[in-house]
């Protein structure tokens, strides 16, 4: 398995609660990027994201340090309910390409996205997060 970076995009950015508890000290570098083709819902006290052709969503590239990458990915796996192939995820850890910085640098990181059924769900009946940004600022 390739040791991607992560895009983090809502209660794992920098400032947010779970920041700290899981990130803080165990990464090398944490830089703005936006993931294009994916637009964001609002969830129970956080944000999905779905693939969506045109959206963008903003969030940062969180490298983590390699002596605690394999350790670091079973915590956040744990932490978004993810399993490989469990028809229950709530989220899927899928490889996308995310630009960072001013957008002419891109980097292939792991995102947890919404799962297939959740994201039927959130284009259904979910509510938008205008601007893609969790945090209401924009990208």
């Amino acid at each position: 398995m390739s040791r991607l970076p992560f895009f983090v995009y809502g209660t794992l950015r920098p400032g947010e609660p779970n920041h700290d508890l899981f990130l803080l000290g165990r990464t090398v570098s944490e830089v703005p990027g936006r993931l294009v083709g994916a637009v964001l819902y609002e969830g129970p006290g956080y944000p999905y994201v779905v693939e969506e052709p045109g959206g963008v969503v903003c969030g940062e590239l969180i490298t983590p340090s390699p002596q605690r990458y394999g350790q670091l990915l079973l915590v956040l796996d744990r932490l978004e309910d993810y399993a490989p192939g469990d028809p229950a995820n709530l989220y899927e850890r899928v490889a996308r390409e995310v630009r960072v910085g001013d957008g002419t640098r891109v980097e292939t990181a792991w995102v947890y996205v919404a799962a297939p059924a959740v994201a039927a769900r959130l284009r259904a009946r979910g509510k938008l997060i205008e601007g893609g940004d969790w945090r209401g600022r924009g990208c």
